[in-house]
């Protein structure tokens, strides 16, 4: 299961490799989850994968979650650096694609309940279901 979604991120994001897929998940999945209540990153969690949910998990720290940033320009320059595969790919096209195969693969009611914690200008980069 693991291997489709890192496969299918391939693709929506003009990856090079499943491993450019797993780093932009990886880091894509954190900045979310550090947005949302510790409940709501729980919910999330229990609808991916185990191998995902594990790297989901490393590192968090449900005490001091959700951050308090709120703006689109936050939420991008927070991210480490990412894969870099051409010139157009970006921390922008990181999150819409990530947010494209969430969309895919999580239940719509989920997909709902994350959109609606974060700011407008975030919830913007997920697509209309």
């Amino acid at each position: 299961t693991t291997h489709k979604w890192l496969r299918e991120l391939e693709l929506l994001a003009s990856l090079r490799n499943e491993s450019d897929a797993y780093s932009v998940l990886r880091i894509v999945l954190h900045s979310l989850r550090d947005r949302l209540t510790p409940d709501e990153a729980v919910n999330l969690a229990a609808e991916l994968p185990m191998l995902i949910r594990g790297f989901y998990y490393e590192g968090w720290k449900p005490g001091s979650t959700p951050k308090k940033q709120r703006s689109l320009e936050d939420f991008l320059s927070d991210m480490p650096p990412l894969p870099c595969p051409d010139e157009t790919f970006d921390a922008e096209k990181a999150v819409r694609s990530v947010f494209l195969m969430l969309s895919h693969r999580i239940s719509a009611g989920e997909i709902d309940d994350i959109r609606h914690m974060l700011p407008e200008e975030v919830r913007a980069l997920w697509p209309e279901h």
